[in-house]
């Protein structure tokens, strides 16, 4: 072990380590982590940007490369359910975000979904609405889509904080598109009371869900959502450039016009006739051909969610960040970060960001050190909190290892 490693375990405090001790052995979800494939001696706190390896996928895909597309060929689109994938997985993503069957899709990446969701919006909005509200804090590529969509709907861009959006909203809005947790902090917004809220005013909207699905509730039926999109790479665990999803509830569904038309989505699309038809239902947010490789990863990968209740899995990433945020204030010298992340339960999703100086170099550290989190610039130290594969020993670790480098 190198020095550096040796490190890592300087200066503990016995209380905080047997408090961890204590709640890791009276975890109901920690089992679950002989669900993955995490290298050993390694805190993996960046799965709010690309989740652990479900330990089924490799013997999954090579199932997909050695006997579904070699052996079995083209069959393969009939005899190995390749065809009905986008929806086949759709359905499986739906109780984790709160929707009933028929009405997510998966495949294309977020980018091209989150197009599809506004302009398809846009174009089921009222006659006379002339605004597009975005979350100002987006993730950018959010607001380079949105901007493309608003010019082609004839819409005005309107950026607006989170926190402001009650009073934007107008008469005049049309869609409105939010972050359900902002990425660099983490501030988990209110997705009950703005739909409510775009709904009282007339407008539809849109959800950006990367992260939050699979880290907390979100209940898109329950509270109304027109509209949501998200990526399975994070707290879904799909892998590297897996397949995203996009939610349409079902009474917009008819009415539903895809900007991006494609023969996959379409109601006979063997037919290959000149003009397009949209299908029924939820297929018709289907664009091209599905990515098979990558989609049938992520149908492995989902079997890690196999009997898990979401609502355990939001309580222990509560206590996980609790107790992160005790630790670093046990073990950090004080003044040294700030956390940026609210400390409400109701404002916090499932990470905690840290402002830091010199925050790139100490995510560096911190990563040769077997901590592994990620940098925001300028300042932000990011920390994922996975529950399905995250425990509190690794949680005090953490914060031991980011005491140290401070110290």
């Amino acid at each position: 072990m190198s020095d550096a490693a040796q490190n890592t375990h300087a200066n503990p405090i016995p209380e905080l380590q047997e408090r961890a001790a204590r709640l890791d052995a009276e975890d109901g979800l920690g089992k679950l982590r002989e669900r993955f494939t995490l290298p050993d001696g390694v805190v993996y706190l960046d799965g709010n940007s690309l989740g652990a390896l479900p330990a089924g996928v490799p013997g999954a895909v090579a199932d997909v490369v050695h006997r579904q597309w070699g052996e079995l060929l083209i069959r393969s689109w009939d005899e190995s359910g390749w065809w009905t994938a986008p929806q086949r997985i759709g359905d499986r993503i739906a109780p984790l975000i709160g929707a009933a069957p028929g009405q997510v899709t998966v495949g294309d990446s977020t980018s091209v979904n989150l197009f599809k969701a506004l302009v398809g919006a846009a174009r089921l909005a009222a006659p006379g609405r002339t605004r597009m509200l975005v979350d100002a804090t987006t993730f950018p590529t959010d607001g380079y889509i949105a901007a493309s969509a608003a010019r082609m709907t004839g819409l005005e861009l309107v950026p607006v904080d989170p926190s402001d959006a009650l009073g934007a909203l107008g008469d005049d809005t049309a869609v409105v598109l939010l972050n359900h947790v902002d990425y660099r902090t983490g501030r988990l917004h209110d997705l009950p009371g703005l739909t409510a809220a775009a709904h009282a005013a007339g407008a539809l909207i849109v959800w950006d869900l990367c992260h939050s699905a699979g880290a907390l509730p979100v209940g898109l039926d329950a509270h109304s959502v027109d509209l949501a999109v998200g990526c399975t790479y994070k707290y879904l665990n799909g892998g590297p450039g897996s397949p995203a999803y996009i939610y349409v509830a079902e009474r917009h569904q008819g009415a539903f016009d895809s900007p991006l038309p494609g023969w996959n989505g379409h109601a006979e699309p063997f037919a290959m006739t000149p003009d397009y038809v949209p299908a029924e239902g939820p297929a018709r947010m289907r664009v091209g051909t599905p990515d098979i490789l990558s989609m049938l990863a992520l149908e492995s990968a989902l079997d890690a969610w196999e009997g898990v209740d979401v609502e355990a899995v939001r309580a222990k990433s509560l206590a996980l960040t609790d107790f992160f945020l005790e630790c670093v204030a046990a073990y950090v010298p004080q003044g040294r970060v700030e956390p940026v992340t609210p400390a409400e339960h109701d404002r916090r999703g499932s990470q905690v960001s840290l402002r830091a100086e010199g925050a790139r170099e100490v995510m560096a550290e911190l990563i040769s050190r077997g901590v592994v989190g990620d940098f925001r610039a300028p300042d932000v130290l990011r920390f994922g909190f996975t529950p399905l594969y995250v425990g509190f020993a690794d949680v005090e670790r953490a914060a031991r290892t980011l005491g140290h480098i401070f110290g």
